[in-house]
């Protein structure tokens, strides 16, 4: 019988749902996240394999657990894993293979509609009477006709960038690594240089893991790259944008608004300058939860780990330092 331990801070029904998914021959015991260090070292003495939500785990429990055969996180991001540590030690990490890309790329094109249709303020109207308190005919706009810049072509991106071309919006894309000129035009969209989307683009919208080279990619000279009329949407990680940058941005109206799911420091704090601002669209990292996501996750977590099993590689697998990294 295969050994496989979870460690996690799901409530007990939802990480049912991703155990659910492991086959007769893999033992999986559920732990919870905020065990101490000395106990989940003592649970990981026998076990083949570690599955992670949050993705989070402390080198000296690395250091003990040489033995593992693969450590499989249930979320795409992986920033506060040490990878490079993972890599010396001969223990490989895959990310969940794209398989929350549904729930993230459907919560990107809602931040988007919630801005452009102004969705917040219409509702506070209603619930206040004032029936026609915004002009509409000006202060609300379509996705329709506009230009889509999305930077991260990954199984997100290119999920994001199929619902928005069904809604009529033209496409382009950054990414240091092309997805191919028969996948570019299958999907309709162009590749540009990040300064040149920035430029064209009406809603730019980020999908791209946190590594040393995506740490404040979006800064105050990316921004002035923007449309005035621009809109940024942010559902990868907080650190991606400088957050300061962007309230300055947004509070000079240099762009139009923003829809965030994710911040520089989580849970946002109550006195962050964003929550003032009227042109800001705010989740709780919630793009990539919900009731529909944890079967396909828990599906790719247990056929990684019997393809592991099996001998093979495990796919999805999160290189060291974060080069060529598997994209959101």
């Amino acid at each position: 019988m295969t050994k496989a331990l979870f460690f996690t801070d799901l409530p007990d029904a939802l990480a049912q749902h991703i155990t659910d998914c492991a086959s007769p021959d893999i033992h999986v015991g559920t732990h919870r996240a905020d065990l101490r260090d000395p106990e989940k070292i003592a649970l990981l003495s026998n076990a083949e394999f570690l599955i992670l939500f949050p993705s989070q785990l402390s080198d000296e429990i690395l250091d003990a657990s040489t033995h593992l055969r693969l450590i499989q996180l249930v979320s795409a991001g992986y920033e506060k894993m040490n990878i490079d540590r993972c890599s010396a030690l001969g223990i490989p990490v895959a990310n969940n293979g794209g398989t929350n890309a549904i729930d993230v790329a459907e919560h990107t094109l809602a931040l988007t509609l919630g801005l452009y249709r102004r969705l917040v303020d219409l509702d506070g109207n209603v619930r206040k009477g004032q029936w026609k308190a915004l002009t509409l005919g000006t202060q609300t706009q379509t996705v329709h006709g506009k230009t889509l810049g999305i930077v991260g072509l990954g199984h997100i991106g290119q999920r994001v960038g199929r619902l928005f071309s069904a809604l009529g919006a033209q496409l382009v894309y950054s990414d240091p690594t092309p997805i191919g000129a028969q996948a570019e035009n299958a999907l309709g969209i162009e590749r540009l240089p990040l300064d040149q989307l920035l430029k064209v683009a009406d809603i730019v919208s980020l999908h791209v893991p946190l590594t040393k080279g995506t740490q404040h990619m979006i800064g105050a000279t990316e921004l002035a790259h923007m449309k005035a009329s621009a809109v940024l949407i942010n559902t990868c990680r907080g650190s991606v944008v400088d957050e300061k940058a962007l309230c300055e941005a947004l509070a000079n109206r240099q762009i139009a608004g923003a829809g965030l799911d994710v911040f520089e420091a989580e849970p946002c704090p109550t006195d962050s300058p964003l929550l003032a601002l009227p042109n800001v669209l705010l989740t709780p990292h919630a793009a990539g939860v919900t009731r529909d996501t944890w079967a396909r996750r828990g599906t790719f977590v247990f056929d990684n780990i019997r393809r592991v099993l099996r001998g093979s590689h495990p796919l999805a697998q999160i290189p060291p330092d974060g080069t060529d990294a598997p994209r959101a």
